[in-house]
C-alpha cells in the first residue's frame, strides 16, 4: 500500500504545483467590444458565438459558405486603433483556413458587401496570440468581400 501512495502523492503535488491555467478573456473581451461599439456609434449585431459584426454595404452577390474560397480586402486593428495588418487590394483564401471569427463572420456578407468584424480572442488567436497580436486581444477588421472564387 505504501508503494502505491508515494507515486500518487508525487503526481498530486506535481499536478497541483504547475500553473497551466488559461486566463478566460470572455468577460473582458465582451466589455472591450461593447465599449468600442458605443464609442464608435456602431449598430452591431451579435452572433451566438459572441462575434459582433456590422454590415455597411449589403452587396448583391451570394453569401459564401464556411468552406468557400474568397477574396477579401481588409484592415485589421485593435480597439485603440493600432493597425496590425491590411490588404487594400485583397487576398484570396479558403474560409476554412483562417481564424474562426473570419470563417463565421464573412458568411454574413454578400459578395461585394462590406462592414466590420469585432472578434473576441477566443474566435481569433486565444490566449497565445500570434506575432504582434498579444494573447487575449480583441481584433477588429474592416472588410470588403470582393469575390467568392
Amino acid at each position: 500500500m505504501k508503494n502505491f501512495l508515494i507515486p500518487f502523492i508525487i503526481i498530486l503535488f506535481v499536478n497541483c504545483g504547475s500553473d497551466d491555467s488559461v486566463e478566460d478573456f470572455t468577460e473582458a473581451n465582451e466589455k472591450e467590444i461593447l465599449d468600442y461599439i458605443s464609442a464608435q456609434g456602431l449598430n452591431a449585431q451579435k452572433s451566438n458565438t459572441g462575434l459582433y459584426y456590422v454590415i455597411n454595404e449589403t452587396g448583391s452577390g451570394d453569401n459564401p459558405t464556411t468552406s468557400s474560397n474568397v477574396t477579401v480586402a481588409y484592415k485589421g486593428y485593435f480597439t485603440n486603433g493600432a493597425v496590425f495588418d491590411e490588404s487594400s487590394e485583397g487576398i484570396s483564401f479558403g474560409l476554412n483556413q483562417v481564424i474562426a471569427g473570419w470563417t463565421e463572420g464573412l458568411t454574413y456578407f454578400k459578395e461585394g458587401g462590406s462592414g466590420i468584424l469585432l472578434v473576441p480572442s477566443r474566435l481569433a488567436y486565444g490566449n497565445s496570440g500570434r506575432g504582434s497580436i498579444p494573447g487575449g486581444a480583441v481584433l477588429i477588421f474592416d472588410i470588403e468581400l470582393k469575390s467568392i472564387n
